[in-house]
Parts: structure tokens; sequence; C-alpha cells
């Protein structure tokens, strides 16, 4: 009987999954599915006791600095009679977003009249079954079917399926910008997978290092706090009377965010709730 693989259970909040997915990749996971409690898979070699120890302890010190975490600890067990892949495979089916939009793993492509984005969930964010992505994409959508972009900024990248599916949707070049390797490392696959890599260029960079003129359409699905640190950034990166979408907002954040892209001078346009993830939309004065 070939040695079992490992499942990892922990109970999370919103505050901290972020960091805990990240540092459960960073142990050795093979794969991460995250809802109200985060799975992360590892292979037969890993040693439960230890895997088991450095969550607690990572834990603890999230605690420790105020965070608020489950009284539930760690479980750790075998996958004895369940490829993890399987189970890991098992939580990404394709799913319908707004009126167009159909987002499948490559080993589910369901025959569809709908526009088929087909991402493989990984290392980076992004496979459209997060509310923040889902919002962004329905944002996405609804723009382009209004008006025409020659060129598009993607921030924060992820997997690319923000500046693929603004590709799809008619947009003609875009920049897809991430500072992490592995996510510009998928977003170049996820392009190719979807027919699309000469018109998605993606680039190791931060929203910083960008050396472009304005765009007429800027995307950044990241957090709040990112958002209002960027807020000047912003600015100088859509052009007079382009769009902004934003997500990875908690809808009780967005007011927050709203007020720090106004004081720059943008103004408030759509908003997009999606499993009280808020998407929005802003206009360049």
């Amino acid at each position: 009987m070939s040695p079992p693989y490992w499942q990892l259970s922990v109970p999370v909040s919103e505050a901290i999954s972020e960091g805990l997915t990240n540092f459960v990749w960073e142990l050795g996971a093979l794969g991460v599915v995250e809802d109200d409690v985060l799975r992360a898979f590892f292979p037969p070699d890993a040693v439960p006791r230890e895997l088991d120890g450095r969550v607690r302890a990572y834990l603890d010190g999230l605690r420790a600095l105020g965070y608020r975490v489950e009284d539930v600890p760690p479980a750790v067990r075998p996958l004895e009679d369940e490829p993890w892949a399987e189970a890991w495979k098992a939580h990404f089916r394709p799913i319908e977003i707004g009126a167009r939009l159909l987002v499948a793993p490559p080993w589910e492509i369901p025959a569809s009249s709908r526009l088929t984005i087909v991402i493989e969930p990984g290392r980076a964010f992004g496979t459209g079954h997060h509310g923040s992505t889902a919002g962004c994409l329905a944002l996405i959508e609804r723009l382009a079917a209004r008006e025409r972009f020659d060129r598009a900024l993607d921030v924060g990248t992820g997997s690319g399926i923000l500046a693929i599916a603004a590709a799809h949707l008619g947009v003609r070049e875009v920049l897809a910008v991430d500072g992490d390797p592995d996510a510009i490392a998928a977003a170049v696959a996820n392009a190719a997978r979807n027919g699309v890599p000469d018109r998605v260029r993606c680039v190791i960079a931060d929203a910083d290092a960008v050396r472009a003129p304005a765009f007429p359409l800027v995307m950044a699905n990241l957090l709040a706090p990112a958002h209002r640190r960027l807020a000047a950034r912003y600015a100088g990166l859509v052009a007079a009377r382009g769009a902004l979408i934003v997500g990875g907002i908690l809808e009780r954040e967005a007011d927050e965010v709203a007020t720090a892209l106004v004081s720059v001078g943008f103004s408030v346009g759509e908003r997009e709730l999606v499993d009280e993830w808020a998407s929005l939309l802003f206009r360049r004065v």
C-alpha cells in the first residue's frame, strides 16, 4: 500500500486567511483550498507532527499580535482512500459569472455558449471562486459591453484571470504585473492556455515600477490597505476619464477605500458585492 498523502485542516477568519495560506505553501503544500476551513494537501513524506507544531506556533504568533484566531486547533489526517489531487480538484468546478463569463479548470471544461476562461488553480490567487475575483470580473464584463479599450493594466495579476478576461472581452493589449515570480509564471501559462499570449504581457513588477503612458483601464484585485496606499499611484496610472476597477475589499472597508480614491481625483461608480466582498468601479476625473 502506498504511503498516504496528508491533509491539514485549519478554521480561518478573513483577517488571517491570506497569511496562513502563504505559510502552508512555504511548508510544502501541494495544493490549498480556502473557505471557512483552510485545507492544505501535503506529500507522503511530510511529517504530521511537525506540520501540526509549525501551524500551531504560527497561530499562536497571530494571537499574540491581536488577530482573531479560532479556538479549534489544526488537524492533520491521512488521505489514504482519497488522492490529494482529486480531493483538491473537487473544490474547483466551472462557475458562471456575470451575463457572459464561465471560469473553468483545465480538467473540466464544459460545452457552453458563454465566454470560457480556463484557469489552472495553483499558487497564484484568482480562480473566480472567491467573491473579490468574481466581483471584479462582473464589473469588467459590464464595462467592456459599454466601452472599448485599446490598453489595460492589471496590478497584482495573480493567476492572470482579470487580464485574460479583459483580453477576451475586447481589450487589445493588457500589461499584467505582479511582484511574485510564481504568480507571473502562472499568468503566462494561463494566458497561453486561453490563446491570448500575444495580447497579455506578464511582467515581474509592482505598481510603482510600471513605466508607461496612463491606461484607459486599470484593474487591481488587492486588499483594502494596498488600495489606500496606492491611491496616488493609481491617479498616475489611470488616464483622464479612464476607469479603475478595484477588488479584494470587504464590504465594511469599501467606504474607506472610496474616500482615499476620491481624495486623489476619482469619482465613484458602480459597486459589485459578492459574499461580503466589494468590487468598485471608479472614474478618473
